[in-house]
């Protein structure tokens, strides 16, 4: 079976793509679109379900854990606000967002690295300071 050339990517794709029989083709359409049907027969039953669950919460506040706000957080960036808009989520999508700029803050902060207090001098300087403070005391 011939390979893919890799010199100029568009033309590879549409070389490769013209070398699949059409049959193959057919085939992986129908793959692609079964799975994408039931796909959206799966975010429905979620999103009812959703729906059921925050009726039967009838405005109480749900309390999560970190590990939860964090996980809900991860996934709520990976879906985007304007489709947190269109769902009806637990958490208001704006909070859900929130969350996730606050979990970037804490990764990227270092705490974890920091001393407590300013950097120690070393010692062959610490004399030296010292005497160049005694010898000028103004």
């Amino acid at each position: 079976m011939s390979q893919c050339p890799t010199i100029q990517p568009r033309r590879a794709i549409d070389w490769c793509m013209s070398s699949v029989p059409p049959l193959l083709s057919f085939l992986l359409m129908i793959a692609a679109g079964w799975v994408h049907r039931h796909q959206l027969i799966v975010i429905e039953f979620l999103q009812a379900e959703n729906r059921l669950l925050k009726d039967r919460l009838r405005g109480r506040r749900i309390r999560f854990t970190d590990a939860e706000r964090a996980l809900l957080a991860r996934r709520a960036k990976a879906v985007g606000r304007k489709a947190l808009l269109e769902l009806d989520t637990l958490v208001f999508p704006d909070t859900l967002l929130r969350w996730h700029r606050r979990l970037i803050a804490e990764k990227w902060n270092f705490v974890h690295r920091r001393g407590p207090g300013r950097a120690g001098i070393m010692q062959k300087i610490s004399p030296l300071i010292v005497r160049m403070a005694q010898d000028n005391p103004g």
